[in-house]
């Protein structure tokens, strides 16, 4: 096993690219009132620039965690950040929608073996009874980037423009590319080399992970839980701007509050799940998806802005837990040859309700004249469905996966 400290400081770098990554994802959800001042652009295609990152995203997921399991996390993360940081520069010399489009779905192609490849990095490195946590310190930093960016967008963008910010932001990702290689590096034993012969021994492994019901039930939570989770996150800014009536900097404070919540949850949810009975952690989940469903109506039926913050923080509580919850089932269910390939896969589901959701909500709004009472109806129908396929979890086959390995 890995020494604490090295294990430690790949934590801490994984941390790292996550933030940066993440801060690049929130930080276009309100850098795009700006974008679309710029280009000119009406609902339906704020939405479609939204969801282009997503395209490409969900559709490198099983591609990059097939390509972590065979060529080794190492690789795919050092080319992943470095893809990603790339485009992100890019998206501040763009010209046109189309032109962002095309540069947002590269960079979802990118950062698109991340996640599959760093959740098998933490699979190598961390034993079982600490991959949650592991997860949730990795995953924490997308709380915290929630937490900042909506005020150090605001500033950014009345100071900087969006055009410099994302120039900025993809060179602090290729410096961060520089850190994955000096300091990214596995043991003898787990050499890449290895693990490709260890790949090649287990043919037909793909085939049963797909057959798996655990892995059908996985992929549908995800759906449902990103569905809500990039739902808001992609939207929020701008309903709050257009309905509630914040300005951009009054927006930015409101929403440390519930960027907060975010952080606590995931790093409660990383104590409470390590600690939760087998079997047990299926029941918790659907618990807190109705909670996330029932707050998402009072939500929309707030009389005020302050209570619309208060129901909001205590969805993100929750979600933040969903989201930790379903990679922690597939680390500690799962054997880790096939982590990265089985994240990509579960994954998909995620990244595709990212492309689905925000251009829905884009053709929603504008069917109903500016109102989004239809899409947070969607939402909570995302969170029936995300609380069903937890109740129907089959972790029989999962260990079957276990033996085979």
């Amino acid at each position: 096993m890995v020494s604490s400290k090295q294990r430690n400081l790949i934590l801490l770098l994984l941390f790292a690219g996550w933030a940066i990554g993440n801060f690049d994802r929130y930080f276009i959800n309100y850098a795009v009132l700006s974008i679309t001042e710029d280009l000119q652009l009406n609902p339906a295609s704020t939405g479609l620039i939204l969801s282009s990152f997503f395209a490409g995203y969900a559709l490198m997921q099983i591609p990059g965690g097939w390509l972590a399991d065979k060529f080794g996390s190492r690789k795919v993360l050092i080319v992943s950040v470095f893809m990603w940081s790339v485009f992100t520069a890019l998206t501040g010399a763009v010209w046109s929608m189309a032109s962002m489009i095309v540069v947002r779905f590269l960079f979802g192609i990118g950062e698109g073996g991340f996640q599959p490849a760093s959740s098998k990095m933490i699979s190598q490195t961390f034993p079982s009874e600490k991959r949650a946590w592991a997860m949730s310190v990795m995953l924490s930093s997308g709380g915290i980037v929630s937490l900042v960016v909506p005020l150090l967008s605001a500033y950014m963008l009345t100071t900087i423009g969006w055009r410099m910010s994302f120039l900025i932001l993809g060179g602090i990702g290729l410096s961060i590319t520089i850190l994955y290689w000096v300091f990214v590096k596995l043991p003898a034993h787990l050499k890449e080399e290895e693990l490709k012969t260890e790949m090649e021994s287990q043919k037909g492994i793909f085939k049963q992970i797909l057959k798996t019901p655990l892995m059908l039930n996985l992929f549908i939570a995800y759906y449902s839980i990103y569905a809500i989770n990039w739902g808001l996150a992609t939207w929020l800014p701008t309903y709050l701007v257009n309905v509630r009536g914040l300005d951009l900097v009054s927006l930015g404070w409101a929403q440390t509050i519930p960027g907060l919540a975010m952080l606590v949850g995931i790093y409660l949810a990383g104590y409470i799940i390590d600690r939760l009975p087998l079997g047990k952690e299926k029941i918790v989940g659907a618990i807190s998806s109705v909670a996330i469903g029932v707050m998402l109506y009072l939500m929309f039926n707030a009389p005020s802005v302050t209570v619309f913050i208060v129901y909001q923080t205590i969805v993100l509580l929750f979600v933040s837990f969903v989201i930790l919850l379903l990679p922690a089932i597939i680390l500690k269910r799962l054997p880790s040859t096939v982590t990265g390939t089985s994240m990509g896969i579960a994954n998909t589901g995620g990244q595709l309700a990212g492309f689905i959701t925000p251009l829905a909500i884009g053709f929603i709004v504008q069917a109903f004249n500016g109102s989004y009472n239809a899409a947070f109806w969607m939402l909570i129908i995302f969170a029936v469905i995300c609380t069903i396929s937890l109740l129907t979890l089959n972790y029989r086959k999962g260990q079957l996966l276990q033996d085979a390995a």
